[in-house]
């Protein structure tokens, strides 16, 4: 499945690419990091000669020894001036937004990927991400996500992550949990007052996922069966920075 298949502009690009793939022309894709930019790419140019502009050297000489070149990460490029791309199909993929002079000197096509935020087939995005981590977590009832507790401020790999996250919290069982509090106790058992430290990774999220559901220290008091001084004194220990 085409992760891009329900975004029309993405269509459009990766068909202007593919037509200019056996023309001596110079083309820049550009956008945030994390857009899927390479991936377009990778699908589009796997069988050029891939190069990384970090390694300036070596793209100097990928230069002269090939016409048909990728270039990653074309934004950490100081000496734009000294390479040559004439007579050859050079694809560049630039993780910036602004471009300048002299990028709009080097290439004759530009092609901009939009952030995830502001793409219209977002819905189908966090579906196909959905769908891949039910199927490596085996899961197969139907899982709701809320927008608010996704991740797009990496774009594709923190939106990815986000969602991984949540199919597993939400699925996991008592029994997994003791195993992953287990393992990481063995890791960090060291120091002195342990169990108060200890104790914290317990309490806060379980006096926040109360605040969240009953939104009345008074009630969340009751449920708890403690005091609520008590609460209100954790409450500013562990969440001061919010109030």
């Amino acid at each position: 499945m085409d992760i891009n298949q329900n975004n029309q502009k993405i269509q459009k690009i990766k068909s202007a690419l593919l037509s200019s793939k056996n023309l001596f022309v110079s083309s820049l894709v550009y956008g945030e990091k994390y857009t899927g930019k390479k991936t377009i790419i990778k699908e589009l140019f796997n069988d050029f000669i891939w190069v990384d502009g970090s390694d300036f050297k070596k793209l100097q000489q990928t230069l002269k020894e090939n016409n048909f070149i990728v270039i990653t990460n074309f934004e950490k490029i100081n000496n734009l001036d000294s390479l040559n791309f004439e007579n050859k199909n050079i694809v560049a993929i630039y993780n910036k937004i602004n471009l300048n002079e002299n990028l709009e000197k080097k290439f004759a096509f530009f092609y901009h990927i939009p952030s995830l935020s502001q793409r219209d087939d977002l819905k189908s995005i966090i579906e196909y991400f959905l769908n891949e981590a039910k199927k490596v977590f085996e899961i197969d009832e139907e899982i709701v996500l809320k927008k608010e507790d996704l991740d797009l401020t990496q774009n594709f790999k923190s939106l990815k992550k986000s969602i991984y996250k949540l199919v597993l919290y939400n699925n996991i069982s008592k029994n997994e949990l003791d195993s992953i509090l287990y393992r990481y106790f063995l890791n960090n058992f060291d120091g002195i007052n342990l169990y108060k430290d200890f104790l914290k990774i317990f309490e806060k999220p379980l006096i926040q996922a109360g605040l969240k559901i009953y939104k009345s220290q008074l009630k969340l008091s009751e449920i708890l069966g403690i005091n609520r001084n008590t609460l209100r004194k954790k409450i500013n220990e562990y969440f001061k920075d919010r109030l």
